[in-house]
């Protein structure tokens, strides 16, 4: 690559981020950090009614907490000046250019050339009007829409996904930049952003396709050479229907309070789709490292959410205590590292260490289901220091005494100690639990 890429990912601050959308900033993300580039984090809240600042911190929290930081932070609502600097320029060079049909009047055309056979393409009936037709309908209270003026033919590109792409403009209807009130649709500010910020890639979902030509249009007529492209397959769900990104289940928020681990959302989202094997990952580090278009598929992409939950709870079996123990604290259940490392292969998420280390420091209610086993094993517990080995040497001993083995032998124990029918190697928990808790145990006392 000739030089560092600058990306950006721009969501609109109306809602939490989503395993849709936030695939899009992670894949961005990486590939800059793959090439020593920046990552812009553009908020795209034009919309005043429905973009809130406490969406936009959201926004900022979901990105962090996925390790996700930002070299740069732009939002377009501080730069309407500048797009109405690109609007009056594409106006005076012709490219704008003013409509007043109503979206009824547009949508009986539509229907009409459709009935004829024809494609559905905007017939430029505004750049016939008159200056007193103009006259004429403003009196009427019209105020126009802005089209922006597509030139004929064929707009190719060199996707960094698809590989070679083209568009043949003369199929598509010249695109309104601006509403009737005024306002801003996503192209015109877009672009100007994407000039302004010296973006370089514009990475997204396919679905933003058949917009390329257009906006590869749009930055010639602005004086800019476009950037390159990129589009990967959107998300489907196990079914293969596509995700809703108001599905509150795949919000970040949701997921996080779930206690699925943020690098098992990174793992899944940034290999899903591609030929790249999807295991747990213990940083971001081997996603940077892995990261390559030229291994994403064309298929869309099957997101399930047990395959998540699944990915999530590997990633916390292979948890480091040091990785782990600040949010063992926080739960109030940082016994150490030997609770850790014996408790976390038995873990969906990292906040159910608080259930064994409630076990691990009692009191419990042991269950009793074989008195004259648990008998035996008060008359052969050995004494302390216990480690490892103790479990094993103590079982043994039992087994001689009672001629009792499997499950007939270690079942009894570990509802006695533990009052759970399974969990961790007890091997690992007695040590823990302590010789006098687990001899009360034994004995049925609530220790």
């Amino acid at each position: 690559m000739a030089s560092a890429p600058v990306v950006r990912f721009a969501p609109s601050p109306t809602g939490r981020l989503h395993v849709g959308n936030v695939r899009a900033a992670l894949l961005n993300w990486l590939f800059a950090r793959r090439h020593g580039g920046a990552f812009v984090l553009r908020l795209d809240d034009t919309d005043r009614e429905r973009s809130t600042e406490a969406f936009a911190q959201g926004i900022q929290d979901d990105l962090r907490w996925l390790g996700l930081e930002w070299d740069r932070l732009e939002r377009q609502s501080a730069r309407f000046a500048r797009y109405d600097r690109a609007r009056d320029s594409l106006i005076a060079a012709g490219r704008l250019y003013a409509c007043y049909e109503t979206p009824q009047e547009l949508e009986f055309k539509r229907k009409r050339q459709m009935a004829q056979g024809r494609p559905p393409v905007y017939d430029r009936a505004a750049l016939k009007l008159s200056e007193a037709d103009r006259a004429r309908l403003q009196a009427e209270g019209r105020t126009p829409h802005w089209r922006f003026k597509l030139e004929p033919g064929d707009v190719r590109w060199a996707d960094l996904v698809r590989g070679a792409q083209h568009i043949d403009e003369s199929s598509q209807s010249d695109p309104v930049l601006i509403r009737a009130d005024g306002t801003y649709l996503y192209t015109l500010p877009s672009v100007v952003d994407d000039i302004d910020f010296a973006i370089t890639h514009v990475i997204r979902g396919e679905d933003h396709v058949t917009n390329t030509g257009t906006q590869i249009q749009l930055f010639t007529a602005l004086g800019a050479t476009p950037p390159g492209f990129g589009h990967f397959p959107l998300l489907t769900d196990a079914q293969g229907a596509g995700l809703s990104k108001r599905a509150g289940s795949l919000s970040l928020l949701e997921l996080r309070e779930q206690g699925i681990e943020p690098l098992a959302i990174a793992g899944l989202l940034a290999r899903l789709g591609t030929s790249d094997a999807i295991e747990p990952v213990g940083a971001l580090a081997p996603l940077i490292e892995s990261i390559d278009f030229g291994h994403v598929g064309r298929a869309a992409a099957r997101f399930s959410l047990d395959e998540l939950r699944a990915l999530s709870a590997r990633t916390v079996h292979a948890l480091s205590y040091a990785a782990a123990h600040e949010r063992l604290a926080a739960l109030g259940a940082d016994l150490g590292e030997a609770f850790w490392m014996t408790v976390r292969g038995n873990l969906a998420t990292v906040a159910d260490a608080a259930t064994w280390a409630a076990i691990v420091r009692g009191p419990i209610a042991p269950t009793v289901e074989d008195v004259s086993l648990l008998r035996a094993a008060t008359d052969a517990l050995p004494t302390e220091p216990w480690d490892s080995g103790t479990w094993k040497a103590w079982t043994t001993a039992i087994g001689v005494a009672t001629g009792k083995k499997g499950r007939a032998l270690f079942h009894p124990l570990r509802l006695a100690l533990t009052g759970r029918e399974q969990g961790p190697e007890m091997a690992g928990m007695i040590p823990l639990i302590g010789r006098a808790k687990v001899l009360a145990r034994l004995r049925g006392d609530v220790a």
